[in-house]
């Protein structure tokens, strides 16, 4: 697999983060579009509650996008090929949250956004996440394996 097809969805996803990050995503946008349509699937619902739930679902998805970000970049240093190495987990984490520092900085500059370290805690666990499910997937597949291959050799006896 070449360089170029291994980074670049890791790359168009950054791309996405950092549109994300922009004016177009502030939490006044956001709601516009969120807060009608809680409250039209939900209309006893107070403002109160409402503006709860839109502030989870922000925060939903910096762990979702730091959460798929984390899995391309693992993807992108496995290559070909499989399992997974604690190696490999953790130089996706320390990826996910340098770039997401560089998105809160990004995010200082634009008018109606602020910059949070708690995010960066939150797009960081999200990748960490992401991290552990990947290794408990390799694990158990290799454990399926290991038991085929115990299961065949007893049948060959």
């Amino acid at each position: 697999m070449s360089w170029l097809r291994r980074w670049a969805p890791v790359i168009l996803w950054a791309a996405v983060i950092w549109t994300f990050s922009t004016h177009w995503f502030t939490s006044d946008n956001t709601s516009r579009f969120f807060v009608p349509l809680v409250h039209w699937l939900f209309p006893s619902l107070s403002r109160e509650t409402i503006d709860i739930l839109h502030h989870i679902w922000r925060k939903c998805g910096h762990l979702t996008e730091y959460f798929i970000f984390s899995l391309l970049i693992l993807r992108a240093i496995r290559g070909e090929r499989r399992g997974t190495r604690l190696a490999w987990a953790l130089a996706a984490i320390v990826v996910v949250g340098a770039y997401a520092s560089l998105d809160e900085f990004h995010q200082s500059f634009v008018p109606g956004r602020t910059a949070a370290v708690s995010d960066v805690l939150l797009d960081t666990t999200g990748g960490a996440l992401a991290q552990a499910l990947a290794a408990l997937l390799a694990f158990r597949a290799d454990d399926r394996e290991r038991r085929a291959a115990q299961a065949s050799n007893k049948e060959a006896r």
